[in-house]
């Protein structure tokens, strides 16, 4: 089990690291709220920053849904034969959830999201993850 660490208001947290796909623990993490700017969080999260959402949860959202619109504005490459067509459809879509998952948010130890307009996610994560022991932290995609 992963634990990851960051610095908010002063003070250095940790929570559990949980990811579906088994990716490693973010190295860089940054506090984000409703007054990051889509490209700001599109560049951070390309260089591998994770960002932890603190803001609202349809904003959280939204800027999902801007981060991806900046990903579709790259041509996807073509390669010389259906095999590296393919490779390279792969890797890109490996790439996109790589960065969209970069936005991250923290369910409490009940498995309770603490965003403003947040949905009740305990019962699904219950299901998905077991029962709450910690805080965890989670990609929102």
């Amino acid at each position: 089990m992963s634990t990851i660490h960051w610095t908010e208001a002063h003070t250095v947290r940790s929570a559990r690291w949980h990811s579906e796909n088994a990716s490693p623990p973010p190295r860089r993490i940054t506090v984000a709220d409703d007054r990051m700017k889509a490209d700001t969080a599109y560049r951070l999260a390309c260089e591998g920053t994770a960002l932890l959402w603190r803001g609202d949860f349809h904003n959280a959202r939204q800027l999902l849904r801007a981060m991806s619109r900046r990903m579709d504005r790259k041509p996807l490459p073509s390669g010389n034969n259906a095999q590296e067509t393919f490779r390279l459809h792969r890797r890109a879509r490996g790439d996109r959830a790589r960065v969209l998952g970069r936005l991250v948010v923290l369910l409490d130890d009940t498995h309770a999201l603490g965003l403003r307009r947040a949905p009740d996610v305990r019962q699904a994560c219950t299901e998905a993850y077991g029962p709450p022991h910690e805080p965890t932290a989670v990609s929102l995609n």
